[in-house]
């Protein structure tokens, strides 16, 4: 008996060795897994108790000390743990050990999972496989997983003596593949050969929507597969797409590759492959794309994009867009040829990385015509946009008191409409915060002298005005201005009577320049004299400076309502009235009299004019202003009963927002000394609906030549106001939630400029105009999100909800100022989406222009999902940007060159 438990021992040890799990060579024909022998006929079955576990602690596990007394390594390295649902047993006739259902055996990082696992000492074989359940279904497939490697085939051989496996229909997945083979052997770790193998991005790999069909395979994990003749399959059905051999990534990190390009006909250029190229990944922190378009007629243009991130440091991209359109033939009369380019670099840096320092970047500039022309344009809501931005701005903070601020920035103005360029280059900016030098040193600041404050500013310019045909080179300097601007404004404020603030204010300017401007007359000859203007470089400078106060209080009006049934319980209006003064002195000491070259003068009435007129911050003014402001701010709540009568507390709502009167009168004017009324007002609609109202109505009459005159409208037989201007507009987004109850929404917060390509090209946050299109995936920008959880067709096929969304913006402009009575601007814009089913999405933005009679920028999108696939249609169906792009491809990244597109892209205006 003592011999029996040594020999059950050393059986288990051996036998369990095996279970390293490397693969093999496939074994001889006569190597079958066994079949399940009667239990009558087994000589010995020790039975365990249920869900017994087995552990072998190889500190024990050592051969007998040689002479010598030097240790051998143990038989095994790690602890061995193996476990079984109903018994386990070992067959000493066939040397076997068998452990059955719920089969399990873990050895270091390798786990073994099955219905039944069979170890056999004399081969040294180990067989797993399913068992078959009472209703007659193979189930416990084996699961074999080794570190992140898992395999799940139908029944797995090893050989511990060869370390090698033999699998049949094995399922693992490596990265965004799954690959099934019929056989699979394998070799090492790191090399396993399949046999008609099929390898898909499905998530179903066993009832997949398309697959590759390999006959042979070498498949590296986490690597690569290299595959002889494949074909694609489409629903089971085979299709003509093949290659004689294929090579696939595997790794999930950024591999460096070509990318395909697309290729197409175009009206205007004709044949053509577009954005081919190739992807650079540089490291973990940028990469690079250098993409290429050519057509057959020699247009060709080139793009250089790259990302770049360093966690709680900064994040951004550059993208750089050049082409060298050709329009018709050389030779012909309507030839031409043209070169546009477009810079775009947008950089951020976290706020956490250094409080008192902050770099950011936002770039857009190139050609005027750019987004207008561009033969590969995925942004046709950039062809609406006239004004092109950017900023690249330093800033520094000195922590202290007082806190000193410096920042310099370099910005760019681009009209496309008119291709003047403004730049500043640089701009900067300091400032020393607010200083109170009579406040005491503890407790409160009270009355006139404690709360008087002071602060230093600091700016200076560099402007450049320029065109678009000059611009980067020399000649958009000669119009260059340069300046500093230095202010201290001075301010105290206190209370009268408790209910009235007044404040004080005094601002003084010193500005200096390095250029002036002297003026004369010349006789032009012909009886007249023309000015004639000198540039005289030096340092100069003028100081200014003007003064005012304020006077305010706030009245509350309070109703409350004497019936608790009603739905109103209370209104409050509270009313800001203020009133204050300005005044600029006149600074006639920088004025001269025009006179000819020679100091005389000539003119026949007396003119003047300012060295410092054209300079950076013109000239100080020369007329006395003293006016008088007075302005009413106005809003309205209201506490109404709940909806919800279970609810006892009141809720509070606004009425009116806000309504703001203005007005002024000059007091140094002889004449018009009232300005027009100014009104203000936002009335909110409908939860986030806000309807925003503006109105001028002007008190002076027009005479027949509508020109204003001094005399009031009353008095001229009229109403006591005309109203000269009005305006409303409206932006609001509604969806299906809006109209649901206890739904919980999360913050609108805006969207980033490094991820919206609209706001990159100087467009709208939301999708009025359209949305960008990636012809790499056929997606819009807006629809790049993390992949959603799969959804289970069959369930929701069928459902009562459809989410949708739409955007409304009504902008309308009535203008009377000289008896127009005319509406000059009024037009509405329209977006939408709506998901008729799970996978199935239609939207689109269109408009009216109400004012031209006519339909404005208008686009139309469809979107399918189709699981693996995405299916995309974007039609711009009327317009000068009349265009449609249908495109179709894998949603896996690493299969995203198996694409069709096809496009129309509006014709270039030349």
């Amino acid at each position: 008996m003592h011999y029996l438990k040594r020999y059950i021992i050393l059986s288990i040890v051996f036998l369990t060795a095996s279970l390293m799990c490397h693969a093999q060579e496939l074994p001889n024909n006569s190597t079958s897994i066994p079949a399940e022998k009667p239990v009558e006929n087994e000589v010995e079955k020790p039975q365990l108790p249920v869900a017994e576990t087995i552990e072998i602690d190889t500190d024990s596990l050592q051969l007998n000390k040689p002479k010598d007394s030097t240790k051998r390594k143990p038989i095994l390295e790690h602890k061995l743990i193996s476990s079984a649902t109903d018994y386990k047993e070992i067959d000493r006739i066939n040397n076997t050990i068998t452990l059955y259902n719920e089969a399990k055996i873990v050895y270091g990082d390798i786990t073994l999972e099955a219905g039944k696992i069979i170890m056999n000492m004399n081969t040294g074989d180990i067989f797993a496989y399913g068992v078959i359940d009472t209703a007659g279904v193979y189930v416990q497939k084996p699961i074999f997983t080794q570190g992140q490697n898992v395999v799940k085939p139908d029944s797995i051989i090893f050989n511990k003596d060869t370390r090698k496996a033999l699998t049949y229909n094995s399922v693992t997945a490596q990265g965004e593949f799954n690959v099934k083979a019929e056989v699979t052997k394998r070799v090492n770790d790191s090399v396993y050969y399949m046999k008609r193998a099929i390898f898909t991005t499905s998530k179903d790999p066993n009832n997949p929507d398309y697959y590759f069909l390999a006959r042979k395979i070498k498949f590296v994990p986490g690597e690569k597969i290299v595959t002889g003749l494949v074909n694609m399959y489409i629903a089971d059905v085979p299709t003509p797409i093949g290659l004689p051999f294929a090579y696939f990534p595997m790794t999930n990190e950024r591999k460096s590759g070509v990318i395909i390009p697309s290729f197409g006909n175009n009206n205007n250029q004709g044949y053509f492959l577009q954005n081919g190229g190739y992807y650079f990944a540089i490291n973990d922190y940028v990469d690079l794309t250098v993409l290429g378009d050519y057509f057959t007629n020699g247009s060709w243009g080139s793009r250089i994009e790259s990302s770049y991130r360093k966690r709680y440091a900064f994040n951004g991209s550059f993208r750089f867009l050049y082409e060298n359109q050709i329009q018709s033939e050389r030779g012909f009369s309507d030839f031409q040829q043209t070169n546009r380019y477009n810079i775009n670099w947008q950089h951020s840096q976290d706020a956490k990385s250094n409080p008192n320092s902050r770099f950011s970047a936002s770039v857009n500039l190139g050609s005027s015509q750019f987004f207008r022309q561009s033969f590969n344009q995925v942004n046709q809501s950039a062809t609406l946009v006239n004004n092109l931005s950017s900023s690249i701005s330093y800033s520094k903070t000195f922590p202290g008191e007082p806190q000193v601020n410096v920042t310099t920035t370099v910005s760019h103005n681009q009209n496309t409409n008119t291709d003047v360029v403004n730049l500043t280059l640089p701009t900067l900016q300091a400032s020393v915060s607010r200083v109170f030098p009579f406040a005491p040193k503890e407790g409160a600041k009270k009355g006139l002298i404690h709360n008087i404050n002071l602060q230093y500013n600091l700016r200076g310019e560099n402007r450049i005005a320029t065109t678009d045909d000059d611009f980067l080179t020399s000649k958009m300097f000669d119009g260059a201005i340069s300046g500093l601007r230095h202010t201290i404004p001075i301010s105290t404020n206190f209370k009268i009577a408790n209910y009235f603030s007044v404040g004080l204010n005094a601002n003084y300017d010193e500005s200096w320049v390095f250029e002036t401007y002297r003026q004369f007359l010349e006789d032009n000859g012909s009886g007249g004299f023309n000015t004639v203007r000198d540039t005289v470089s030096g340092f100069d400078a003028y100081r200014t400076y003007n003064y005012g106060a304020s006077i305010g209080t706030t009245v509350y009006g309070n109703w409350k309502s004497t019936n608790k049934e009603s739905k109103v319980q209370a209104i409050r209006h509270v009313m800001r009235p203020s009133v204050t003064y300005s005044a600029n002195p006149s600074f006639e000491q920088y004025y001269d009299r025009l006179l000819d070259e020679q100091g005389l003068d000539v003119s026949e009435e007396e003119r003047f004019y300012s060295r410092f007129d054209g300079t950076l911050f013109s000239a100080p003014g020369r007329v006395y202003s003293s006016s008088l402001g007075i302005g009413i701010q106005n809003t309205v709540e209201a506490k109404v009963r709940d909806r919800d009568s279970t609810k006892t507390e009141l809720k509070k709502i606004s009425l009116i927002k806000s309504f703001n009167v203005n007005t002024s009168y000059n007091l140094a004017g002889d004449s018009l000394n009232w300005s027009p009324l100014q009104l203000r007002g936002v009335i909110p609609i409908f939860k986030n609906i806000d309807l925003n109202l503006d109105a001028n109505l002007d008190p002076y009459a027009l005479d027949n030549t509508n020109q204003r005159i001094d005399r009031f409208n009353i008095d001229n037989g009229g109403s006591l106001f005309r109203l000269t201007r009005a305006g409303a507009r409206f932006n609001f987004r509604l969806s299906n939630t809006d109209f649901e109850k206890q739904v919980d929404k999360k913050d609108d917060k805006p969207d980033d400029p490094l991820q919206n390509r609209n706001l990159q090209n100087g467009g709208r946050e939301d999708d009025l105009f359209g949305a960008s299109i990636d012809y790499a995936d056929g997606t819009t920008y807006d629809q790049q999100e993390p992949e959603k959880e799969s959804v289970d067709i069959d369930k929701t096929r069928y459902r009562f909800k459809i989410p949708w969304n739409l955007n409304f913006a009504y902008t309308m402009t009535y203008n009377n100022a000289q008896r127009q009575n005319e509406i000059n601007n009024q037009s509405l814009m329209v977006s939408g989406d709506v998901e008729l089913s799970p996978r199935w999405s239609v939207g689109g933005n269109t408009g009216y222009d109400f004012a031209n009679k006519g339909v404005s920028f208008t686009t139309l999108r469809f979107n399918r999902d189709l699981e693996s696939w995405r299916l995309s249609f974007n039609w711009t169906p009327i317009g000068p940007q009349n265009s449609w792009f249908f495109f179709i491809g894998i949603k896996s990244g690493a299969l995203s060159d198996i694409k069709w597109d096809q496009r129309k892209q509006p014709d270039p205006q030349f």
